[in-house]
C-alpha cells in the first residue's frame, strides 16, 4: 500500500515573488532588449495572460500599441474613458482599433456611484483636480487591473518632469509595470510613425503633443515641455494612475 505523507510533512509551497524583487530580476535578464522584444518577454514568457497594456489612445499612442498588436494582437488592451475625453481622442481610438487589427479593447469607464456622489455636476476638476483625476481614472484603473500581475504604459523619459529617469521596467502597488518606450525619444516616436504609417491623433498638429481630459489640456507653446499643456497653472503634472496608491481626498459630498 502506498504511504501518505502526514500533513504536517508537506512542504509549503514558496511565496509569490515580490514585485520589486521581480522587477530587479527581469531589468538584468532582458537588459539591451529591444521594446518589441521586451513585449514578447513579457506576454510570452513572464506574466502569459497576466499582462495588459493601458493605453490613453494619445499623440504617441499608436507606436506601443503597434509594436504590441505584433506580438498579440489579443492582448488586453485598457483604454480609461473619463467621460472627460475629446471627441477627437475617442474617434482617434475607434480608428486605431481598426487599423492595426486589436482584439481586446477594455473600454473602461468611472463608477456611476463615485460621480453621483462626489462630481453630479461634472465640475469636480475646477477646484479638486486631483480628486477628479482620482475618480475618473486612478479607481477604474484599480477594478480593471484586477486579475493581472503586470501592466505595460506607454511613457517615456523624453516627457520630463516625474518622468525622466523611469526605467523599462518599475512596481507599483504590488504589480510590475512595464516601460517599453521609456528610452525613446521624440524623433524616434516620429521616425517610427512616419516608416509605419500609423494614423496620427488629430490634435497633434493643432499644438496638443501631450492629450488627457478635455478641461485640464491645452496646446503648448515655443519651447514648452510636450506635458507644459497639461494641468496648466497647478503643481500638478501626473494624473495619479503612476502614482503609488494614496487615500482618496475628494469633494464632501454635502459641498455638491
Amino acid at each position: 500500500m502506498e504511504r501518505v505523507a502526514p500533513v504536517n510533512h508537506i512542504v509549503p509551497s514558496l511565496p509569490a515573488e515580490p514585485a520589486e524583487a521581480r522587477a530587479r530580476r527581469l531589468a538584468e535578464r532582458y537588459a539591451g532588449k529591444t521594446a518589441a522584444g521586451v513585449i514578447e518577454a513579457m506576454v510570452g514568457c513572464e506574466f502569459p495572460g497576466r499582462i495588459a497594456l493601458v493605453s490613453s489612445f494619445g499623440a504617441e499612442s499608436a507606436v506601443m500599441l503597434h509594436i504590441a498588436v505584433a506580438v498579440d494582437p489579443a492582448l488586453p488592451v485598457i483604454f480609461l474613458d473619463t467621460g472627460k475625453l475629446f471627441p477627437e481622442t475617442l474617434e482617434y481610438c475607434e480608428r486605431l482599433v481598426d487599423a492595426l487589427g486589436l482584439r481586446d479593447i477594455r473600454r473602461v469607464t468611472p463608477a456611476a456611484r463615485d460621480l453621483l456622489v462626489h462630481d453630479p455636476r461634472g465640475d469636480l476638476w475646477a477646484d479638486h483636480a486631483n480628486s477628479c483625476c482620482h475618480i475618473r481614472k486612478v479607481l477604474p484603473l484599480k477594478r480593471a487591473l484586477v486579475g493581472f500581475d503586470a501592466w505595460f504604459t506607454g511613457r517615456k523619459r523624453h516627457h520630463g518632469g516625474d518622468r525622466t529617469g523611469i526605467e523599462v521596467f518599475e512596481t507599483q502597488d504590488g504589480r510590475v509595470k512595464v516601460n517599453p518606450l521609456a528610452h525613446w525619444d521624440r524623433h524616434r516616436i516620429d521616425t517610427y510613425l512616419r516608416r509605419n504609417r500609423l494614423p496620427r491623433h488629430p490634435l497633434e498638429a493643432k499644438g496638443y503633443p501631450s492629450i488627457g481630459c478635455v478641461p485640464c489640456t491645452g496646446p503648448i507653446g515655443a519651447g514648452e515641455g510636450p506635458r507644459a499643456g497639461r494641468w496648466r497653472g497647478l503643481s500638478k503634472s501626473e494624473c495619479g494612475i503612476h502614482l503609488a496608491a494614496r487615500p482618496e481626498v475628494s469633494r464632501p459630498a454635502s459641498a455638491c
